[in-house]
């Protein structure tokens, strides 16, 4: 029980769209009366998770949610929003599933304050959220195409930043924590990799994001806001381009825990192990 009433019981959430206790937020959200005020009552921290998937995203709300954190998970894709919940259930861990598009702010702005609504002032942020491959070439796609690369990994970062400025800076444990790929790392054989795959537009988004979190923490550090990025310089396990040394999504979501905790550094690396 927490607050007076039982997170499991789904019937407090009988106006949302998403099952688990979510909101279906599509510029406009759906607002339960029965609900909505109990957030003043709330005492656990909560995490917004952008962009949940079944990988680092999953590891890191269970990371959290086993140290007693509540969980809004926030993405496109409402029966993986749904999966996740009820797994996460399982856990004893309480999640709430948002449906929103990280590369809109306006949904973005309209889905943390759906979150805030119904689970009160967010602690900290974690986004793992990326643009899909759509740009291969910087030479043949279109600049249009190339202008997109930045939707979610920087514009939609800063709009969810802004979005949530006011709970961060209200709280003293409050953090962005960011997960990012080392395709964005200034090396050359790492760009020459980059585009033997066509991942021109992957490499161009996580520099520009890694650039941003810089910019955050400078900007966020006279307001005590932690901003720590862990950057991955390897497959990951359960991805399709898993090696035989690729990294546990569990590992990675220790490490960022211990860099929430330790709050020491902007940037952390973590890579495959050795054969």
């Amino acid at each position: 029980m927490t607050g007076g009433w039982d997170w499991r019981d789904r019937t407090t959430c009988a106006h949302a769209s998403v099952s688990g206790c979510g909101y279906s937020v599509s510029g406009s959200f759906a607002v339960n009366p029965e609900s909505s005020t109990r957030w003043e009552h709330y005492t656990m921290p909560l995490l917004l998770l952008a962009g949940y998937g079944p990988g680092n995203s999953h590891a890191i709300a269970t990371s959290f949610g086993a140290r007693g954190w509540s969980i809004a998970l926030v993405g496109r894709n409402e029966e993986r929003l749904r999966a996740g919940v009820d797994h996460l259930a399982t856990d004893d861990i309480e999640a709430h599933a948002f449906v929103g598009d990280l590369s809109d702010p306006d949904s973005v702005r309209a889905t943390a304050a759906a979150v805030r609504l119904q689970l009160g002032p967010v602690t900290a942020l974690a986004f793992t959220a990326y643009q899909p491959l759509e740009v291969a070439d910087v030479l043949t796609d279109s600049p249009t195409q190339i202008e997109r690369v930045f939707a979610i990994g920087v514009t939609g970062l800063a709009a969810l930043v802004q979005a949530t400025l006011d709970d961060l800076r209200s709280s003293s444990d409050s953090a962005v924590l960011v997960v990012n790929g080392g395709f964005g790392l200034s090396d050359e054989a790492i760009d020459r990799f980059a585009v033997s795959f066509g991942g021109d537009g992957v490499a161009l988004e996580a520099a520009a994001k890694s650039k941003l979190v810089g910019l955050l923490a400078e900007r966020l550090r006279d307001d005590r806001i932690y901003v720590g990025e862990i950057v991955i310089t390897g497959s990951v396990k359960g991805s399709p381009y898993a090696g035989p040394n690729a990294i546990d999504p569990a590992d990675i979501a220790e490490r960022l825990w211990t860099m929430f905790q330790e709050r020491a550094t902007v940037r952390t690396f973590i890579s495959e192990r050795a054969e």
